[in-house]
């Protein structure tokens, strides 16, 4: 009996310790599963708190880096203000002569800061207002109206869109592309390219759509105002602007200058009377010497165009400054039906439409003129709620374009009324 006790009391406690056994595996299980969890948090929260010790870190660098910014602009305005002066020579490497904005001439020292290559005679220096040393070289002035007439984004039109002109795109393409993109051409035959060309000839004919086919296909600058642009109020602006012009243009070499209604500055010079037609003069007279002067253009070369060159001024027809005048008259036939099809390439017109017909008709009519007739064919079609442009359609638009012509040519122009 006793030893089926001790055998009993051995399984129960056999069975309870693989009870408790089983209890502590599953606890130990429970504790490893939360200490993982407690890790990983633990180790994301590290890492949260080095990224963020990171952005602070970069934020204090980049607040130090506004502060020092800041205490130097504070220190800027808190300094005494510079003279602007002319550098007139440079002596050595640590001494030049200035001309100060209030006229006299001294020689001062140059500060260590400023490079030695931009001490250029003529050019803008900063002065310091006690001992007058040049701090540094200032950039040249220009007036916006000068800054203003670079043609930043190149005209959408190309020599395609003109129409009875071939032997003067010929002409213009020598005198102005050529010596641009191959100058050495010039130098082995031994000859200096033409420096500019004249466009004349009755309005509308397509001057300025050559300059801008120019424009387009050359890589030079474009620099484009009209004469009247340089006409100003006050005594030496107009002569002043055309120095800045040509100086603008030397500096964005290669560069083409085009001026339209040359005859606004460039007419006759003539004993004047009033203080305006001495100013414009002088501006002419500033316009020959750029154009003809001593200081080399380079590769700047000059368009202009006129309705009337019998009024320019003989000095500006002169070889040197124009080398060759280009006539560009009012279309012929064959011209005129290159431009019909120019005009109506995008035009949805119906098969009855000739063009050779409408040239037939259009005798004596100028590119723009065309041009015009084309849009008020269009403008009858619509009338008519139509999308198709019509023979009777170019019939009534040259019949109101060309009525206006023979009231221009007669002395007056008609009102026209739509009816």
């Amino acid at each position: 009996m006793e030893a089926e006790k001790d055998r009993k009391n051995l399984e129960e406690l056999t069975e309870y310790l693989l009870s408790r056994i089983k209890d502590l595996e599953k606890e130990n299980i429970a504790l490893s599963s939360e200490n993982k969890k407690l890790r990983d948090t633990y180790n994301q929260r590290i890492k949260w708190l080095e990224d963020r010790i990171k952005a602070i870190e970069y934020e204090k660098i980049r607040l130090q880096r506004e502060l020092r910014k800041l205490r130097n602009e504070i220190e800027r305005l808190r300094s005494m203000p510079l003279l602007v002066g002319t550098l007139i020579e440079v002596i050595d490497d640590h001494r030049a002569i200035v001309r100060s904005s209030a006229g006299p001439q001294f020689v001062v020292n140059v500060s260590q800061f400023v490079r030695k290559k931009d001490l250029i005679p003529g050019s803008r220096v900063a002065l310091n207002q006690q001992s007058l040393a040049i701090l540094e070289v200032l950039p040249s002035h220009k007036d916006p109206a000068v800054l203003t007439m670079e043609i930043e984004e190149k005209p959408n039109v190309t020599y395609s869109d003109i129409g009875g002109l071939k032997e003067q795109i010929r002409e213009i393409r020598e005198i102005v592309e050529l010596p641009l993109k191959n100058p050495k051409l010039f130098e082995k035959v031994g000859i200096d390219p033409p420096k500019g060309v004249l466009l004349y000839g009755p309005p509308g004919t397509g001057k300025t759509l050559l300059a801008r086919a120019v424009a387009r296909e050359s890589n030079a600058v474009f620099i484009k105002l009209v004469g009247s642009e340089l006409v100003r109020k006050y005594i030496g602006e107009g002569a002043r602007l055309v120095r800045e012009l040509f100086a603008l243009a030397r500096e964005k070499a290669p560069s083409i200058i085009f001026i339209d209604e040359l005859d606004a500055i460039g007419a006759k010079r003539v004993d004047s009377i009033t203080s305006g037609d001495r100013e414009v003069q002088r501006t002419l007279m500033q316009l020959l010497a750029e154009m003809d002067g001593f200081d080399p253009r380079g590769d700047v070369k000059i368009i202009a165009a006129t309705n009337r060159p019998d009024m320019l001024d003989p000095a500006l027809l002169r070889p040197g400054r124009f080398d060759r005048l280009i006539e560009i008259p009012l279309p012929d036939y064959e011209a005129r039906i290159e431009i019909f099809k120019i005009h109506t390439r995008r035009m949805n017109l119906d098969k009855d439409v000739d063009m050779e017909y409408l040239a037939s008709r259009t005798e004596g009519a100028s590119g723009a003129d065309i041009k015009a007739i084309c849009t008020e064919a269009g403008m009858f079609a619509i009338r008519d709620r139509r999308d198709v442009v019509k023979l009777i359609d170019f019939e009534k638009a040259i019949e109101k374009v060309m009525k206006k012509l023979e009231a221009k040519s007669k002395g007056k122009e008609p009102v026209e009324m739509y009816t």
